[in-house]
Parts: C-alpha cells; structure tokens; sequence
C-alpha cells in the first residue's frame, strides 16, 4: 500500500469516528468534503522540532500578523529559513531583538539552543518520545510552556491527537461552532475534545479551517496567546 492510499484510508476512519463522536464535527466534516488537514501546513516556512518551537515561542502575546511579520524578520538574519539552534547561537542577541523577539524571548531561545547543541536535549531523541514525555522534557526551560509544546506537536512532529486548549483562535472557533454563549476555558475545551480522541490534531484542523473560513482569512498556524511557562 502508497503512502497515499494509507493516508487517504487513515482519514477516512478518523472522519468516520469524529463524525459518530460529534454531531458538530459531523456537520464540519459534510460541508468539506475535499477538506485536506495539512494544507494550511504550506502557508508555514519548512520547521524541524527547534523551528517549530521558535515559532511558536516568536507567537507568544502576538496575532497572527504579528507573528508572521516577526518570523520573516528572523528568517531574513540567517538567509531566508529558520536557524537551527547552531545558527542562533552564533548571532548577536541583539539582532535577534531588532527582529522583534522580546529579551525573554531571546532568553528563552538561545536556552533551548544551547540544551540542544550541548547534549542535554537530543533532537532525534525528543522526536521518539511521546506527547507526555515531551512535554515534560521541554516545558522545565524558562518560558516554554505546554501550549508552546504543543503547538510544536502539531506542525513538526504530525502528531495524530494534540489538542491546543490554551490556543485563543481555538477557542473562539469552539464558541462559534458550538454556539456557546461564552468563551471556554481551558478545561471547558479538553472537556469538549476528550470525545475527540484519539484524533484530536484532526478535529482542531477542521475547527481552525470554518473559523478562518468565518473571517475570510487563509489557514495559518494558531498563534496569539499569551503563556506563562
């Protein structure tokens, strides 16, 4: 069996579940037929397990914009990409200011680059642990906490069943979708995706595409809440 066929029969099982699961999924799940939950991964730049976290910690206390305009600034420091944790090492912190990343963010940063390049935290290895396991390895750096993590699961490491609850934009796309006369909580929105599992990373893509879909704005990766590691 192609990679493609494998993929394409996983999908179907996983729409068929959340769709038994979850009467509001089923009706998101209807409406996008030709729904593909990685497309929105184009609009980002190519992110290994360290880019995916810079991203994200760039993200923290930012919107979207913000954190895109941000982004391209860091990328235009080391010739158009990401830097691995190497390359961030070698520039001044203070460009890294000038870019727009706050000192606690560079802190936070040049941390988890120098745990990566100095054999305490192997990247390879990170990427065979599980959810859990990683997220205890990374969320004891100074201002990595467990959405920063998280988020990282989801766009570098295709994790299948990660759930964003701290995520602002999830939380409104739950409002919506749910027609919740309030914006849910943290446990209200687990609460809400335990019925999801373990398809949970899937069930979050359609959620994020109707609300985009809402603003009329393109996918892109959630961003725009602030966490305190």
């Amino acid at each position: 069996m192609t990679e493609d066929a494998s993929r394409a029969g996983w999908l179907q099982q996983a729409r068929a579940y959340l769709s038994h699961a979850d009467p509001v999924l089923a009706q998101l799940i209807d409406e996008r037929p030709d729904f593909d939950p990685r497309a929105w991964l184009t609009e980002l730049p190519p992110m290994n397990l360290y880019g995916a976290l810079l991203f994200q910690v760039t993200g923290q206390q930012l919107s979207v914009a913000a954190t895109r305009r941000t982004v391209a600034r860091i990328q235009a420091l080391f010739d158009g990409h990401l830097p691995a944790p190497a390359e961030l090492l070698a520039v001044d912190p203070g460009q890294l200011r000038q870019a727009g990343l706050s000192w606690r963010k560079v802190s936070t940063l040049r941390d988890l680059a120098e745990r990566m390049t100095d054999g305490r935290l192997d990247p390879d290895t990170l990427s065979t642990m599980s959810d859990d396991e990683l997220l205890a390895e990374l969320t004891v750096i100074p201002g990595i906490g467990p959405w920063t993590v998280q988020g990282a699961l989801l766009v570098a490491l295709r994790r299948e069943d990660v759930v964003l609850p701290g995520d602002l934009a999830l939380r409104k796309a739950i409002q919506a979708a749910y027609q919740l006369d309030h914006r849910p909580a943290e446990q209200e929105v687990l609460a809400i995706a335990e019925k999801w599992r373990p398809y949970r990373s899937l069930a979050t893509s359609y959620l994020f595409s109707a609300a985009f879909e809402r603003a009329e704005a393109p996918p892109v990766a959630p961003s725009g809440r602030r966490e305190q590691a």
